[in-house]
């Protein structure tokens, strides 16, 4: 088998599975920053997105200052494309990491770039709501924080499948960010497919759509439980 794999996938055996240029940290650091880019960017998002809904007209607080506030931070930061956003907060990341290279460096302008992306997502997911269940229980004297939770809870299978598509744009993000310096999958990639060697960027790219596949595969078994917990 190994004598196979040297033979048909030379540099793909030579980069070797552990040290500091391995296909161990290559995985890891496209899963590091994938997993705490989605953290930290979900939370930014799905505060935006609460805000926006609750601010609009139609709101349970409806206020123009803060809904046209919020609305032009997510429009803004929504309509700069990644590779220009990494290199405008590049200051910002400097100064908060003390480098622009690397995975954790890459969390700065990952989180920034998904957090309008999944705002808007949210935001669309909970306006969708029937506005009846939120009168109805106004008029039973439900609390605002009360009717936050309808809200999470109604949208529950929806802000699965919308966090998944999410997660897999983030994805293709990571490998945007390793293009530049950030590690991971991307920057393998990209460094051997300078180098001619394409073996290594075969598989990097089907280990790439393999990870794709498992978030897709995991994302659709988690909404249709929660579909079917919800009609129980």
């Amino acid at each position: 088998m190994i004598n196979w794999l040297s033979k048909w996938l030379p540099n793909v055996v030579s980069m070797g599975w552990g040290g500091d240029y391995g296909w161990w940290q290559s995985i890891y650091q496209t899963l590091y920053m994938t997993f705490f880019s989605a953290i930290i960017g979900g939370l930014i998002g799905l505060f935006f997105a609460v805000v926006l809904v609750i601010s609009d007209t139609d709101g349970i607080l409806p206020n123009k200052s803060i809904f046209w506030l919020a609305d032009k931070i997510v429009s803004i930061f929504r309509a700069v494309p990644f590779i220009i956003l990494l290199f405008v907060i590049s200051p910002f990341t400097q100064v908060l990491i003390g480098t622009t290279l690397g995975a954790t460096a890459a969390l700065v302008p990952l989180s920034l770039s998904v957090a309008p992306f999944y705002a808007r997502q949210i935001q669309a997911v909970l306006k969708s709501i029937d506005p009846g269940e939120i009168e109805a229980a106004e008029s039973f004297g439900a609390t605002n924080w009360d009717i936050l939770i309808i809200y999470m809870k109604e949208s529950f299978p929806e802000i699965i499948r919308v966090s998944t598509v999410t997660l897999i744009s983030l994805v293709g993000l990571t490998a945007m960010a390793g293009a530049i310096g950030s590690g991971g999958l991307g920057n393998t990639v990209v460094t051997f497919g300078q180098q001619s060697k394409y073996d290594v960027v075969w598989v990097g790219t089907i280990a790439l759509l393999l990870l794709i596949f498992l978030i897709q595969g995991i994302g659709d078994w988690l909404a249709n439980k929660s579909n079917h917990a919800a009609a129980q």
